[in-house]
C-alpha cells in the first residue's frame, strides 16, 4: 500500500467533496427520511462504483492517452463546468 497516494488521494475527494452536490443531496435525503442507514449506505456505495468506473478508466486511458493530455482535458473540463456555472447555464 503506498500511504502517501492514500492519504493524498483521501484528502483530496474528502475535501473536493464537502459541500457539493452529492453531499447536499445526501443531506436532504436524510433530513426527509428515517431510514438514516439506508441513505448512508445508498450514498457510500454510490460513491464507490463511482470511484471504481473513475479508477478504471484512468488505468484503461493511460493505456492509450499520456496521463499529461489527461490532465490538461479533466482540468479544461472542469473550468468550463465552472464557468457554465458562473454564467447561470445549469
Amino acid at each position: 500500500m503506498d500511504w502517501k497516494t492514500f492519504w493524498t488521494v483521501f484528502g483530496t475527494i474528502f475535501l473536493a467533496e464537502l459541500g457539493d452536490k452529492t453531499q447536499l443531496t445526501t443531506l436532504t435525503y436524510a433530513a426527509s427520511s428515517k431510514a438514516v442507514f439506508s441513505v448512508f449506505l445508498g450514498a457510500t456505495l454510490a460513491l464507490t462504483l463511482s470511484s471504481l468506473v473513475g479508477v478504471i478508466l484512468g488505468q484503461v486511458l493511460t493505456r492509450y492517452v499520456p496521463v499529461q493530455y489527461i490532465r490538461i482535458v479533466a482540468g479544461s473540463v472542469f473550468i468550463l463546468i465552472g464557468v457554465w456555472m458562473l454564467l447561470g447555464k445549469n
